[in-house]
């Protein structure tokens, strides 16, 4: 592993800032002191990075924001809640899309050298590269993921949601049921949501990999689904784009929703509520997401707060008619 600007300070005896000022130049630095500094430097093999001085100096009034895909209207309104917090606090958003890139790390590392913090998506960055930055001391809030030594988290509750959805479908007399869903490998968001459907209905369940989670995605996977021998009588969607496409391929089949399969999404964007029928899901705070975690990052940027946060929004469930018939429910 690469030698790092704190090595060499703990080397030297000396601060990180010290470190950088000795070898950039850019203050005060005694004679004796600078010596110990290249000394250390020259002893640990040290090539000074762009990341390691820019975190000893902490000179950008920029963040960081990274993605694994910037499409889609979740994407868009948590980007939306954290620039318009980070435009009143006077900071400019810098945003990476991971997806289609190569040399990734390098990359990250690049945009961590401009900018004084990082908002990261779920487990977007490698947990090496994640390790590195904690130990660097650089300031990282994520979003969707479990809590982790040395930086924030901000994610949505899905669980209980997740059970309570499942219970308002075994209340409609549904027995069997679909989990719409990318590959489910990590213990993110999604995954929560599936072990929330799946404590609840147990073997009435089965987890149908979507690849990913769009409308094209969804359309292919319920099309599948649907058109097969023993078709659930609802499908549940890890979020909504899967769900729209689950409507289209019922539809394209020329199966009635709800009449002859229920559908079910989550995050509750625009197009759920106008959808035809209207989308039962689960409303996530999206663009408060992206708000906390600017107001988060800044927090510990300013130094208005050292130990890390770990925040849990909620959820709510919105019951709508493509699970059913609601005489006594008003549509959301």
């Amino acid at each position: 592993m690469d030698v790092t600007i704190y090595e060499v300070a703990k080397r030297a005896g000396v601060s990180i800032a010290t470190v950088s000022r000795a070898l950039r130049g850019t203050g005060p630095v005694a004679a004796r002191t600078r010596e110990k500094v290249l000394k250390a430097v020259e002893e640990l093999n040290f090539t000074p990075s762009r990341l390691g001085v820019s975190l000893a100096e902490g000179r950008h009034a920029a963040n960081g924001v990274v993605f694994p895909d910037l499409a889609g209207p979740y994407y868009a309104e948590v980007l939306l809640g954290y620039e318009e917090v980070a435009s009143e606090l006077g900071r400019s958003v810098i945003v990476l899309s991971t997806k289609g890139r190569t040399k990734v790390n390098d990359l990250i590392k690049d945009l961590a050298g401009r900018v004084d913090g990082l908002l990261i998506f779920g487990h977007t960055v490698p947990e090496p590269l994640v390790t590195e930055l904690v130990r660097l001391g650089m300031h990282l809030v994520f979003v969707s993921r479990d809590p982790l030594p040395g930086a924030d988290t901000l994610r949505s509750e899905n669980t209980s949601s997740a059970r309570a959805l499942a219970g308002h479908l075994q209340g409609h007399g549904y027995e069997r049921f679909a989990f719409l869903g990318a590959p489910l490998t990590s213990r993110d968001d999604v995954d929560e949501r599936w072990q929330g459907v799946h404590a609840a209905l147990g073997g009435a369940i089965e987890a149908v990999d979507t690849g990913q989670y769009t409308v094209e995605c969804g359309f292919e996977a319920a099309r599948k689904l649907l058109a097969g021998r023993g078709r659930p009588r609802a499908i549940i969607c890890s979020d909504d784009e899967v769900a729209l496409g689950a409507l289209l391929a019922a539809e394209g089949l020329g199966l009635d929703v709800p009449g002859e399969v229920a559908v079910t999404g989550w995050d509750d964007i625009m197009a759920a509520r106008h959808a035809r029928p209207a989308l039962t899901t689960v409303r996530q705070p999206m663009r408060q997401l992206g708000a906390r975690a600017a107001r988060a990052l800044d927090e510990l940027i300013t130094g208005a707060r050292e130990e890390p946060s770990h925040l849990i929004l909620t959820t709510e469930l919105v019951i709508r008619a493509s699970c059913g018939h609601h005489p006594q429910e008003v549509e959301a």
